[in-house]
């Protein structure tokens, strides 16, 4: 399914179909600030930048709290005690990539037993994911960021918007019969994969995310020649992130990763050598997000 394909089974299902009763909650201004000083040239506009971590007080202590934190703070150095020397710390990418997870974090708020610390693993994943970027090269770290904390945002607006949604998480999880979409679309018509990139679609994020995100269970995809080089990557390096998540975390190996190993690695170009490596330098990073 290409970046079209996508834009148009989109506007079906908002125009006459199941998406016509989500909710998508507004892009918050703050964030589209954001995007606009980091997207400016020949140069992101750090002057704005700056003021958008000084205009909510909760995302500036957020920000010093990480420049303080031990992976920041080297021994001898004094802790950060305004924004902009946090800023200084953690360097401009960093700093937007933390605003960014703040920003969506509260637009989108999660409140339920289902959905249980969604928004700490969303971030790890996104640290995951721009961890992998600096590793491959052409990679860009800002999006594999994005795509990382923005891959189950479906989730939580489908339990926002639809009734029994819950419940179909639930049945989706224990189920080993059929994928966790499977059971969503059985139930709802529609899956979070699609309503991810729906959000991204009317946040305007970008064409390569919304399509990415459609397709991140759509594994097939790592080996369609019809589908853009750099959103098949964005899915398997989406693959090994939640794979090296899992091992963080004490978990099994998943179906998904199971059945799809070889086939991200082979796109690639890793070893299993590689993942160890990774695993190891990412834990630091795992513990501090």
């Amino acid at each position: 399914m290409k970046t079209q394909a996508v834009h148009q089974e989109l506007e079906r299902a908002r125009n006459n179909g199941p998406l016509r009763q989500i909710q998508i909650p507004p892009c918050p201004e703050l964030l589209e600030r954001l995007r606009t000083a980091m997207a400016a040239r020949p140069q992101p506009d750090l002057n704005e930048v700056g003021r958008i971590a000084a205009a909510d007080v909760a995302m500036s202590a957020t920000l010093l709290r990480v420049a303080n934190s031990p992976l920041h703070l080297v021994a001898g150095h004094v802790p950060c005690t305004t924004v902009g020397q946090a800023m200084y710390r953690l360097g401009l990418d960093e700093s937007a990539a933390l605003m960014q997870a703040f920003l969506v974090r509260h637009a989108i708020p999660v409140n339920s037993p289902h959905l249980l610390r969604f928004w700490q693993r969303s971030t790890k994943r996104a640290v995951a994911m721009a961890f992998i970027a600096r590793q491959l090269p052409g990679m860009r770290a800002d999006l594999a960021y994005s795509y990382g904390l923005f891959c189950h945002v479906g989730m939580p607006v489908l339990l926002q918007s639809v009734r029994g949604y819950g419940a179909t998480m639930v049945e989706a999880a224990a189920r080993i019969d059929r994928p966790f979409i499977a059971t969503e679309n059985a139930n709802h018509r529609t899956d979070h994969a699609v309503v991810g990139a729906l959000v991204v679609k009317v946040w305007h994020l970008g064409a390569e995310m919304m399509t990415a995100i459609r397709l991140h269970h759509d594994f097939e995809a790592l080996q369609d020649t019809g589908v853009d080089p750099e959103i098949r990557t964005l899915i398997a390096a989406g693959l090994i992130a939640e794979h090296l998540m899992r091992q963080h975390e004490g978990l099994d190996e998943d179906l998904d990763w199971a059945a799809n190993r070889t086939a991200a690695l082979s796109w690639l170009h890793l070893s299993d050598d590689d993942l160890e490596q990774w695993d190891e330098a990412l834990r630091p990073l795992l513990d501090e997000s």
